[in-house]
């Protein structure tokens, strides 16, 4: 990890595109803005794990058929049968 000092108005660059500027410091912690290209994700961490959290789940598959119908009757309200309307 590089750890370096900044103050107000200074950045840093990152791979000669992505850009980190100092915009206040406060008792409270920093404030940061990021310049990066439209295509470049940019996200909090505890965003950026919920993400990879939920893209995880979608994608392991259920265990067994009996996992897939139990899921798929779940979804179904209570008292009606799939033809029903």
């Amino acid at each position: 990890m590089l750890v370096i000092t900044r103050k107000v108005d200074q950045s840093i660059i990152i791979d000669g595109h992505i850009e980190i500027v100092v915009t206040g410091i406060t008792k409270e912690g920093v404030r940061i803005g990021i310049k990066a290209p439209k295509e470049v994700q940019v996200h909090r961490r505890e965003v950026f794990e919920a993400i990879a959290e939920a893209n995880r789940a979608a994608a392991t598959p259920p265990r067994t058929v009996q996992d897939a119908a139990a899921l798929l009757r779940a979804r179904i309200p209570q008292g009606k049968k799939s033809g029903d309307r």
